[in-house]
């Protein structure tokens, strides 16, 4: 069996193989040091910074946990609700208070009572994690892995086995964004693989993983959005795997856009639900998948395509796919396409079919290395550069010293009439244009405090 180090690159420039150090792995040409959190290797090209960051993420989460358990105490405090009502947000608010605690708890390994900034902070410190990623990205998704999904767990895993020949043995294998786990354990325990290595950038559904494949049970809330009773609106659930995953599995905590692992490392390497949501550009992307690839390796991809990029062009239709794929050095994909469940909640009614996207293709030559992903330019991560003035940040300078502006004239006197005058006579607009900005700034605020 492989030991996950075999697997292993550091993040940041490439080298192979890293030292172990216990639970740790030191990259000795960059001297950087990868922790693991609950054993679960720490493979961000900047450890302690992201890090860092998802400390904040988590630490901001759980305490707008705490303000929305505030302010449900705050809605109970009014004798004019109805009793029904009543008795679901009394339930609801000790629902909450039990969700806070448990992810406390399953939280532990990251240590995210460290932070020390305050609320109002965190809400300033935009750090370069996805927008998306947070503790209820993909929360949902936890239940649908290892409680109520096992109807599209199934169809999930029946799509992989339709475009892998049967008795074909996939190897060493590759799950990017393997979510909380549910289809790259199926794989390992269905499919003829060596060993499976599972990817994600969220720890938390990495921490639920690894309860799950150990053969823990987990007990959490379920919160639909769409509830379809009384009751449905906070559903305790257990969640636990059909067995204990057998050897070979690993976790890596990392970014799929600079997977922390060594050139041709894998036989196989598994994209569910990924390619259209990165933003990195498909043909990019294809060719990173192909340096993780050994010769004659096999990319699987599976679900949606719903391309969301701000340029028309890169909204790419399955055939421009099916070409991107061969022209990153692969052979012609064979592609499966179904209709399955998608997140069928037996609490929620908000359920759907999606018709997914499978594809299995071989990799036939070498493709042009492409240059490390750069979320962020040097200007922000050296500091050193001086900050370009680009066109939308003089727009973006002048919106907001106007915004502050109109937050300086909020004294709990002035009316929206005042404050247009205040605007005419600074001469930043007239008072028939300020009526309505002021108006439409004083919504926006309105409905971000009521959220």
């Amino acid at each position: 069996m492989t030991d996950l180090i075999e697997f292993l690159a550091c993040p940041r420039c490439d080298k192979t193989p890293l030292e172990s150090r216990e639970e740790q792995y030191h990259c000795n040409a960059c001297d950087v040091t990868f922790p693991a959190i609950n054993g679960i290797p720490w493979m961000f090209a900047d450890p302690e910074s992201s890090l860092g960051e998802w400390r904040n993420r988590l630490m901001m989460a759980l305490t707008k946990l705490g303000h929305e358990i505030q302010s449900i105490e705050t809605e109970l405090k009014n004798d004019d609700l109805r009793q029904l009502s009543r008795r679901r947000t009394e339930r609801y608010k000790k629902a909450l208070e039990q969700h806070r605690r448990k992810l406390q708890k399953l939280l532990r390994p990251l240590d995210v009572q460290s932070g020390t900034a305050n609320y109002e902070s965190y809400l300033a410190l935009r750090t370069r994690l996805p927008a998306d990623q947070g503790l209820n990205t993909y929360y949902a998704n936890i239940h649908r892995d290892w409680s109520w999904g096992d109807e599209e767990n199934e169809a999930s895993l029946k799509q992989i086995r339709s475009v892998v020949q049967d008795g074909a043995e996939l190897g060493r294998v590759l799950v990017l964004g393997a979510g909380a786990g549910r289809l790259a354990y199926d794989i390992h325990m269905s499919l003829d693989c060596e060993s499976t290595v599972a990817l994600d950038f969220n720890p938390m559904l990495l921490l639920v993983a690894q309860a799950m494949i150990s053969g823990a049970e987990l007990s959490l809330y379920e919160f639909p959005i769409a509830p379809k009773s009384f009751d449905d609106d906070a559903v305790l659930r257990k969640l636990s795997a059909p067995d204990i995953v057998r050897s070979g599995f690993s976790l890596v905590l990392g970014d799929a856009l600079r997977p922390p692992f060594a050139a041709a490392a894998f036989d196989t390497v598994v994209t569910p639900w990924l390619i259209d949501i990165l933003p990195e550009d498909l043909p990019v992307f294809a060719a990173r998948i192909n340096g993780l690839l050994k010769k004659d390796g096999r990319w699987i991809n599976f679900g949606s395509l719903a391309f969301d990029s701000r340029e028309r062009a890169r909204r790419y239709s399955p055939e421009e796919v099916k070409a991107i794929v061969a022209e990153n050095g692969f052979s012609d994909a064979y592609v499966s396409e179904a209709s399955i469940p998608y997140m069928c909640s037996p609490a929620s009614r908000h359920g759907r079919r999606e018709r997914v996207f499978t594809f299995s293709a071989y990799k036939e030559r070498d493709a042009a290395k492409p240059q490390r992903n750069r979320a962020l330019p040097d200007w922000i991560v050296t500091g050193k550069e001086p900050v370009p003035l680009t066109p939308a940040f003089k727009t973006q300078a002048m919106t907001t010293q106007i915004y502050s502006f109109m937050m300086s004239l909020i004294d709990g006197k002035r009316n929206i009439e005042d404050m247009a005058v205040v605007l005419e006579k600074q001469r930043l607009m007239s008072k028939a244009e300020a009526v309505p900005a002021i108006r439409s700034f004083l919504t926006k605020m309105f409905d971000d405090a009521n959220r």
